[in-house]
């Protein structure tokens, strides 16, 4: 299952980056110039920024992503210091 949102910001590096530092204590994380990526036990968060956005996906194996989906957005929200509305496409 895989799920995917952009989340219109111009923090979108910043707030990538502190997300990434928050999770790499408790998973495993990678970052390349592109792509941030977080590697859950039965999901992987890709975090793309972008000059005016964030571009979020989810990728699991899992069947119903919205637990997953309220989580990496509270925290995307608790480290942007602000409530973004995103809508969730799922492939």
């Amino acid at each position: 299952m895989k799920s995917n949102t952009t989340i219109n910001t111009s923090e979108a590096a910043r707030i990538a980056k502190r997300l990434l530092n928050h999770w790499k204590h408790k998973f495993e994380v990678s970052e390349t110039a592109e792509k941030l990526s977080i590697f859950m036990p039965d999901a992987t968060v890709n975090l793309i920024p972008k000059s005016d956005i964030l571009w979020v996906s989810i990728e699991s194996t899992l069947t119903d992503l919205s637990h997953l989906e309220k989580v990496v957005l509270d925290h995307l929200n608790r480290m942007a210091q602000q409530e973004f509305i995103v809508t969730w496409q799922h492939e």
